[in-house]
């Protein structure tokens, strides 16, 4: 697997310390980032309040009463230098998104269309056809930042965004998709929705992905999105 740059420590207020992996969004970056993770998950020191996970660093909240940064600090080192010797390329499940595309729960599909100069049906075919890597989890609870976009279908933000898109709506905005967890304003071409609830507090854990996964969307019938939906909501 390809190596990351020297990796970077920095302080955030005082109770934060950021370990910064690189400058450039890539999927080597990210695997380096949920091994990090995940030996989070299991390994825990002292002082530890919780992780954030970004694009190319991580985010990590301590007790300062507890501990400081010096001492956060040369423990991630010892700790990281572990992780990364043991770190190997393995392939992540794929989770399978249904979507239904167009209508009204994909008010700007024609508008992708028109843009990228293709039919509707295109659109939908390329946008299913991707794999995509979940980089991160940001903007709303659960909302999934994926690469992994055909450019063909990129496409501006809206001049004016919506005061309100539904829960499991899915968009695209410049090269990125992505989908809304909960009904909250936004400016992304909603091309679809997906019935599965994405983030969900009775769950555990509340949120359906994170960062590292990889998903596949699947076009489906309203007749399958009712069906789906109706289970998801547990009627």
């Amino acid at each position: 697997m390809k190596t990351v740059e020297p990796i970077q420590y920095y302080p955030l207020g005082d109770n934060a310390i950021v370990i910064q992996l690189g400058n450039e969004i890539s999927e080597s970056i990210q695997h380096h980032i949920s091994s990090i993770c995940s030996f989070l998950e299991d390994y825990s020191f002292e002082g530890l309040i919780e992780y954030v996970p970004a694009f190319t660093s991580i985010t990590i909240f301590y007790d300062a009463l507890v501990t400081d940064y010096g001492g956060v600090q040369s423990l991630l080192e010892e700790m990281l230098q572990e992780i990364m010797e043991g770190i190997e390329e393995e392939e992540a499940p794929i989770v399978e998104i249904p979507v239904l595309y167009g209508g009204t729960q994909g008010p700007d599909l024609s508008y992708v269309a028109n843009h990228a100069g293709i039919s509707e049906a295109e659109v939908i075919a390329l946008h299913t056809a991707g794999e995509y890597l979940v980089y991160m989890i940001g903007f709303a609870p659960g909302f999934p930042y994926l690469g992994g976009l055909n450019e063909k279908i990129a496409v501006p933000r809206k001049e004016t965004p919506r005061g309100k898109i539904a829960a499991g709506a899915v968009g695209i905005a410049g090269a990125q998709t992505g989908i809304y967890p909960i009904e909250t304003p936004g400016g992304w071409q909603i091309i679809g929705q997906t019935p599965l609830k994405l983030f969900d507090v009775e769950r555990q854990p509340p949120a359906l992905l994170k960062a590292g996964n990889k998903l596949r969307f699947v076009a489906i019938s309203a007749a399958e999105f009712e069906k789906i939906k109706r289970q998801s909501d547990g009627d």
